[in-house]
């Protein structure tokens, strides 16, 4: 369309398209927590009004991007995408934790510690290593589908192309998957089996910035997780947690919510949970340790993910079996 170079308008075949996955299409330099930003302070407007990062955009609609972006396209016209390249050393690790790859999917294990998306000052991080995933130099660059911490360990799936992640994208927003992490907490949840379902919002605290807090139905949004007791050593418990909704930091909050942070989680458990002086790492205990799911082709995949170091030397401090099934 005739229109100044930061302007776009969406195709007939972006249809349908969320907004942050349109821009990484547009501008393969942009990182996803980047494409957050920008939607969230309003750089990025569509058909002239401010937008959120998952809204679904409609064809004919125009994009106005910031002017940062404006040698990201040049970039990618140009060829150079402006990328940071992954070294060998990185490529040769992330070939070293997939668990399982199919035709349209790449399932891998992520270590605690490593960032999933880049943001500020953060410049190693698995999105910029997916070039090392591809089979073929001119396959499509492998796409992120869904989120761990940081600091959380596990089971994280990758689409091998647009296709694919459309689906896996659909899956996941449609809970037709299953989700099991393992957590040792400080602190045996009562009763050993059940469900918490305690609405959960962003909330500025004294101390330590923004934090998800339960808060009364209607003032926050809707998040529910089973949990089910494993083992319980000195003043630990294992506990199996399968998330029912996708909230920023549910299982982390919701923990720490009935009493029972996470060892390591000084974020939700402050002080009390760091238990170095009983032998424990000063690390989250959370891992993502299956992930079930029917893929693109209805072949029915399960793949779990060993314990993390930092946490085998916990389990083995407080005699739970690393092995044991749920």
């Amino acid at each position: 369309m005739s229109v100044d170079p930061l302007h776009r308008e969406v195709g007939p075949d972006e249809d349908g398209q969320r907004l942050d996955r349109w821009l990484r299409k547009h501008l393969p330099a942009l990182s996803f927590g980047e494409a957050q930003r920008w939607a969230r302070t309003g750089q990025v407007r569509v058909d002239g009004k401010r937008a959120k990062a998952d809204q679904r955009l409609t064809a004919g609609a125009v994009v106005r991007l910031p002017p940062p972006a404006l040698p990201m396209l040049e970039a990618k016209a140009e060829g150079r995408v402006g990328a940071r390249q992954t070294t060998a050393e990185e490529a040769d690790f992330l070939r070293g934790r997939v668990l399982l790859e199919t035709a349209d999917l790449i399932l891998i294990d992520k270590p605690s510690g490593l960032a999933v998306q880049g943001g500020s000052g953060t410049d190693r991080h698995l999105d910029g290593m997916l070039d090392a995933l591809k089979r073929h130099p001119d396959d499509e660059r492998p796409r992120l589908v869904h989120r761990l911490d940081r600091d959380t360990s596990g089971v994280l799936a990758l689409a091998r192309n647009a296709r694919a992640a459309a689906w896996a994208t659909r899956a996941f927003r449609e809970r037709t998957t299953t989700k099991i992490y393992w957590a040792v907490t400080l602190g045996v949840p009562r009763p050993a089996r059940g469900v918490i379902d305690l609405p959960l919002a962003k909330r500025q605290v004294e101390r330590g910035g923004e934090r998800m807090v339960a808060v009364d139905e209607g003032d926050g949004q809707t998040a529910v997780t089973e949990y089910e007791v494993l083992a319980a050593g000195g003043p630990c418990a294992l506990v199996a947690l399968k998330p029912l909704t996708g909230r920023t930091h549910q299982i982390r909050a919701h923990l720490a919510a009935i009493g029972t942070p996470i060892v390591g989680d000084l974020k939700y458990g402050g002080q009390a949970v760091d238990l170095r002086g009983q032998g424990l790492p000063r690390r989250l205990h959370l891992h993502a340790r299956r992930l079930t799911l029917d893929g693109p082709d209805g072949r029915r995949i399960s793949v779990s993910a060993a314990i993390p170091p930092h946490m085998a030397q916990s389990f083995d401090r407080l005699g739970f079996d690393p092995e044991m099934d749920a």
